[in-house]
């Protein structure tokens, strides 16, 4: 999609937007207080902006080292041929551990993010579940020390209006 297919918001959208991503429990009541609005005009931007696809819902974020879950790991997959990603894809989806899969550019086809509760489960999950998915020629896993940085993009940086 080009710049100019994009739907068009103004600084008002990009303000609701920025405080939702800051606090996605903040009330519509309180984010029209805060920019000077009705909760009603919050609301029909809000429906707008789903209507257009750009909110897609809203979800929650969790530490998972808290739970239990004290490996994150990426995962670059090797497909035999890439006509196979739709059908790995798929297979990924079912796979709980498996939190993000992105469709790369380089030597990999896909690059997943995986959390496990320690590396014996990380194991488990490769051995018993990721490299027995048909189409997978090969993995490569790289096990993450520490996430130093984890955050939204700005949405009132680099706005025109």
């Amino acid at each position: 999609m080009h710049n100019s297919e994009l739907p068009r918001l103004d600084q008002l959208d990009h303000q609701i937007l920025a405080k939702l991503v800051e606090d996605g429990k903040m009330p519509y009541t309180d984010i029209a207080k805060q920019l000077f609005v009705s909760s009603g005009t919050i609301h029909v931007r809000m429906k707008k902006m789903e209507e257009l696809g750009i909110v897609k819902g809203s979800s929650l974020t969790l530490d998972y080292h808290k739970l239990g879950y004290d490996v994150t790991a990426f995962l670059g997959i090797y497909l035999d041929k890439s006509s196979l990603y739709d059908e790995v894809t798929q297979h990924l989806q079912n796979i709980p551990e498996v939190v993000t899969a992105n469709y790369t550019t380089g030597a990999y086809a896909l690059l997943c993010k995986i959390v496990c509760k320690d590396t014996n489960h990380l194991r488990l999950v490769l051995q018993d579940k990721i490299q027995k998915i048909n189409g997978i020629q090969r993995t490569e896993t790289f096990i993450s020390l520490e996430e130093r940085i984890n955050r939204p993009v700005n949405f009132l940086d680099g706005t025109e209006d």
